[in-house]
């Protein structure tokens, strides 16, 4: 995965190569761990810098805490800015003032106040617990990451307003150190489940690692809205887009899976008990009473229907085999994105294997064997069809088959949901090379095109004079923007000083900026909109 962020980094070569070496290094001597891909980032760079492997075990995360804290910073800016508030100086010195300034962030910290100083003499309290307080009354506190590396009783202050007084920070990183109360201040912070938060186990902490988190979280937060890769028509390098606009494709298609799940629901779960064996029965029964006692919606409202049919299992397996096609198309692009050809991403270990004769070999086993089980779970949709196809309209023994093919659809559709949720958690992004491949094949031409057209030039026009200078670019073996400003305006009197800025990729992605567009502004409130969606389901 390529750690080369463009405010997130070392200003210096020599600086990025020092950074570089040292991650090299810590990846190769921390053995096993049980961090995520978004996670371990995170603890290798308080490893960093501290030197000290023991991080890698006692760092402890909430289950929404990068998430979290990466919607934070990646939405700052859209609604004006935010907060870290800090226990101490040292930790608002730690930060760069650049990169925050790159997502409109501001620090704070109160403890050296004279009013938090007076307050705390004639409360007898600490400094840190009323900078706590100041921080909660002046509303820096909800919905800001509040960061605390030295003082255990600004944590403790910290969890008792948000049990008590309903605070409820973004993010809690939470590193106090030393031996009076620092242990217990996190293990309290570790019980809370209403906020997210990052803490360090035991007695270890400081403000270093505080700041070493936090700039990992500004480097996770920077890479991949913004992560440029090349879209295709026919496999071709067509336009330029951004990774994330890539894989909401995917959220879109399984959003209206699981819409086609919830209808089937509706639709078929009615209570076929009372049907008895074809006609009904001669006994006083409360068929309504039942459905409601297990959870039915309805009852079958025609005998002969109820015992007969079997397409409620056919409905589920078709909506079954249309999920599962678009796992199998996910895994398709897996598999393609880590063959060394391509080169777009990396698969946690976990999820591969090595090849049983060439030792060099990475193997993408989990996604191949989705690929597999799609196959799988169509042919019991067929199976399920073919079942009923002839039958009469009674009982028949054909329908004890119905049995198999759906309880192993559900079985392997359950099963690879769930593989599936862990292994994108551990998808490495190498972004470099996803964008030299967006680069290549002049992804920019329809942007030029669509310029001049803008300009006044009919599209038929522009569409041969673009033609024309792809043709030029690929006899100099330059791209678009190579050819030059004053060799663009030959082609055109239409071209003007800005065209080169047209066929930038970062040009390019954000002028689609609508509903729907790949630009990341609307990547951002597509994947907001899709979070509302889930919360209020």
């Amino acid at each position: 995965m390529s750690t080369v962020n463009t405010v997130t980094e070392q200003l210096t070569r020599a600086g990025q190569v020092i950074e570089h070496d040292s991650f090299a290094i810590i990846d190769r001597e921390a053995g096993p761990h049980f961090y995520t891909a978004e996670q371990w980032p995170i603890v290798r760079r308080m490893i960093h810098a501290n030197a000290d492997f023991d991080f890698n075990g006692l760092t402890r995360f909430h289950p929404d805490a990068v998430r979290a804290g990466r919607e934070l910073l990646l939405n700052a800016r859209a609604q004006g800015g935010a907060h870290i508030v800090a226990d101490v100086e040292m930790i608002c010195v730690g930060l760069s003032a650049p990169r925050l300034a790159h997502f409109g962030v501001q620090t704070h910290q109160f403890i050296s106040d004279e009013d938090v100083i007076e307050q705390a003499k004639a409360e007898d309290s600490t400094r840190a617990v009323q900078a706590m307080r100041k921080a909660q009354r002046l509303g820096l506190i909800d919905g800001q990451i509040v960061a605390i590396g030295n003082a255990p009783t600004a944590l403790i202050e910290l969890v008792r307003m948000i049990r008590e007084e309903g605070a409820r920070p973004a993010l809690v990183i939470g590193m106090p150190v030393g031996f009076v109360s620092a242990a217990e201040s996190k293990a309290l912070l570790m019980e809370v489940k209403e906020v997210p938060w990052i803490a360090i186990q035991g007695r270890k902490g400081g403000s270093t690692l505080v700041v070493a988190a936090l700039h990992a979280l500004l480097a996770l937060a920077e890479q991949h809205a913004d992560t440029i890769m090349p879209g295709f028509t026919h496999l071709q390098v067509a336009q330029p887009v951004t990774f994330g606009h890539h894989l909401l494709a995917y959220v879109e298609m399984l959003s209206r899976d699981a819409g086609r799940l919830a209808d089937t629901r509706r639709r078929i779960n009615r209570l076929p008990l009372g049907a008895a064996a074809l006609a009904g029965t001669t006994f006083p029964i409360d068929r309504e009473h039942v459905a409601r006692t297990l959870g039915f919606d309805g009852v079958c409202e025609n005998s002969l229907d109820a015992v007969s049919d079997r397409d409620f299992a056919i409905e589920f397996c078709a909506d079954a085999s249309l999920l599962m096609m678009h796992l199998s198309r996910f895994s398709e692009e897996l598999v393609n994105w880590m063959s060394p050809r391509v080169g777009f991403i990396d698969l946690s270990d976990r999820y591969c294997t090595g090849s049983s004769i060439m030792p060099q070999k990475k193997n993408p086993d989990v996604p191949e064997l989705v690929r597999g089980k799609t196959g799988r779970v169509y042919g019991h949709l067929m199976a399920l069809l073919t079942l009923m196809k002839g039958q009469p309209l009674a009982y028949n023994k054909d329908n004890q088959e119905d049995k198999e093919p759906l309880f192993d659809t559900v079985d392997t559709l359950v099963a690879t949901l769930r593989l599936f949720a862990d292994m994108t958690t551990g998808i490495q992004v190498r972004a470099e090379r996803m964008r030299q491949a967006a680069a290549e094949g002049f992804s920019t031409a329809t942007d030029l095109a669509d310029y001049l057209v803008k300009r006044g030039l009919p599209f038929r026009d522009a569409h041969e004079l673009v033609a024309q200078a792809v043709r030029e670019a690929s006899d100099a073996g330059v791209d678009l923007a190579g050819l030059g400003r004053e060799r663009l305006k030959a082609l055109s009197p239409l071209v003007g000083d800005d065209v080169l800025e047209t066929l930038t990729l970062e040009g390019s992605v954000n002028a689609r900026n609508h509903i729907g567009g790949t630009a990341p502004a609307q990547v951002r409130a597509a994947i907001a909109r899709h979070r509302a969606r889930l919360a209020s389901a």
